[in-house]
């Protein structure tokens, strides 16, 4: 696509608030650029996807990065929860070819509404109740084997299902929870950018003005996530949890 001086604004503006929200609630920003840019640019569903995949990759290095400079975490760790994340990507992408993809949206859908009814429940005041123990750090790269098997099964939702467990499991702060899932986000979006590259899905001069555009602005999104209230930034997530949910349905 030759891009216009309007045009170039408009995806730069555009990348800019996804770059925002990605950084704010620690998501690619992916499901929600895909039908934006059907819907703005007339891209078909994998040119889309595609080209999402540009503005991803760079905001979501950034933001795990400026995440991590926040809330320490070793590497290895992050670097085991990736590897895990591809693996169980690739096989259950491979048991879900057969499976009915409008059926299975339909399903990742209803838990991401109930989910994010949880975590607006748990963002209200409540009663003091006893502290429940975390679960060992060692099985933290399980939550890799779970994100990934959500990807592949559903086409998305790694680190939007990472982080929830990241909190209500191993008692992680939702900022630090939101970090340390995108690095199930990264691997994948980088694998999957090589094969759309390849087969020629992607509007490269559309994708590099999304991808700028949010340069600018993961970092102002990462630090209003430690800014607010924990309380307001879980209803936040909610809220993108409940978004997701309908876009899901949208594209299937």
């Amino acid at each position: 696509m030759h891009l216009g001086a309007v045009t170039t604004l408009a995806a730069l503006l555009l990348g800019a608030v996804l770059g925002g929200v990605g950084g704010l609630l620690g998501i690619g920003g992916g499901i929600l650029a895909i039908p934006l840019l059907g819907a703005a640019y007339g891209l078909d569903q994998t040119m889309a996807q595609g080209t999402a995949l540009v503005m991803m990759v760079p905001n979501v290095l950034l933001a795990f990065w400026r995440y991590r400079q926040r809330s320490p975490f070793p590497l290895s760790l992050a670097l085991r929860i990736g590897a895990l994340s591809v693996l169980a990507t690739w096989l259950a992408a491979h048991l879900a070819l057969g499976l009915d993809k409008t059926l299975l949206r339909q399903i990742f859908a209803g838990f991401l509404l109930l989910l994010g009814g949880y975590f607006w429940r748990e963002s209200r005041p409540r009663p003091q109740r006893a502290t429940q123990q975390p679960w060992p750090a060692r099985y933290l790269p399980g939550v890799g084997l779970v994100g990934g098997a959500c990807a592949g099964f559903f086409s998305v939702g790694a680190g939007i299902v990472a982080a929830p467990i990241l909190v209500r499991g191993f008692g992680k702060a939702q900022a630090e929870a939101q970090g340390l899932a995108l690095a199930l986000v990264l691997p994948g979006a980088l694998v999957a950018l090589a094969s759309y590259g390849r087969a020629g899905a992607v509007d490269w001069p559309l994708g590099l003005c999304l991808a700028l555009g949010g340069l600018f602005t993961v970092s102002p999104g990462v630090a209003l996530a430690y800014r607010l209230p924990q309380p307001r930034l879980r209803q936040l997530f909610a809220l993108m949890l409940w978004l997701t949910a309908g876009l899901s349905c949208w594209l299937g």
